[in-house]
This record gives C-alpha cells, structure tokens and sequence, in this order.
C-alpha cells in the first residue's frame, strides 16, 4: 500500500477511514468538501485531489468505500451499496476507454490486444 505517500498529510489513510467509520449507509453519504472540512477543519482544492488519492488507495487495500456524485462518500452497509458503487466506477471507466479507443481510432477491444488471440490456438482444460 502506499501509506508512506500520505503519511505526512493531515489527510491520510487512517483520518479518512476513521471518518468514513461513522458513515455506514448511503443514508449517510457525504461529500469530498464534507469530508475533507471534517477531517482537517479547512478546505481546498489540493485537500480534495488528496482526499481522492487516500480513497483509492483505500478500496486498493479493499476497503469498502462507496461513493458517487449523487451519494457521497460512504462505508457499504450492504452489497447491494457496494455493486451499486462499482457498476457506477466500471461506468466510469468504460466512458474513458470509449474516448481514448476514439482518439486513437481503434476499438475497445483493440485497445489492449484482448483479442489478438490467433483463430484455432490450441486451449488445453487445466483441472
């Protein structure tokens, strides 16, 4: 993990998931700005790029952190919050990998080669 990047920050890993730990449910969702305001008593742009950077870190860890712009920052209560969650970041990424296959003039799959396979090769079952 990537603890040392943000250990000096007032905004760290451990002071946003302390924060998050009272806020179990979409019900109590709340903003970067209400995050960062309640952690470190002030707000500014940089305060909110870090606050996106711990919270990656964070679910990299695998910490349940859900959020979007219509929910805010939360804990999962239930799976059905954290799917909710990663079908809206799996959205997001999609929209990306769109635009980048667009401005390369390539398509999605072309993008990585994910279907540079050659027609025929031989699949053995590995049971």
């Amino acid at each position: 993990m990537q603890a040392d990047l943000f250990a000096s920050d007032v905004i760290s890993l451990d002071s946003v998931l302390g924060a998050l730990r009272g806020r179990v449910g979409q019900a109590n969702g709340c903003t970067a700005r209400e995050l960062v305001l309640a952690i470190s008593g002030r707000f500014s742009t940089g305060d909110e790029r870090r606050l996106r950077k711990v919270v990656v870190a964070l679910r990299e860890a695998g910490h349940p952190i859900c959020g979007t712009p219509d929910t805010g920052y939360f804990i999962a209560a239930t799976a059905a919050e954290l799917d909710r969650t990663c079908e809206w970041l799996y959205g997001r990424s999609m929209t990306t990998l769109r635009q980048v296959g667009a401005m390369k003039r390539v398509t999605l799959p072309d993008l990585r080669g994910q279907l540079g396979l050659p027609i025929g090769a031989n699949h053995e079952s590995h049971e």
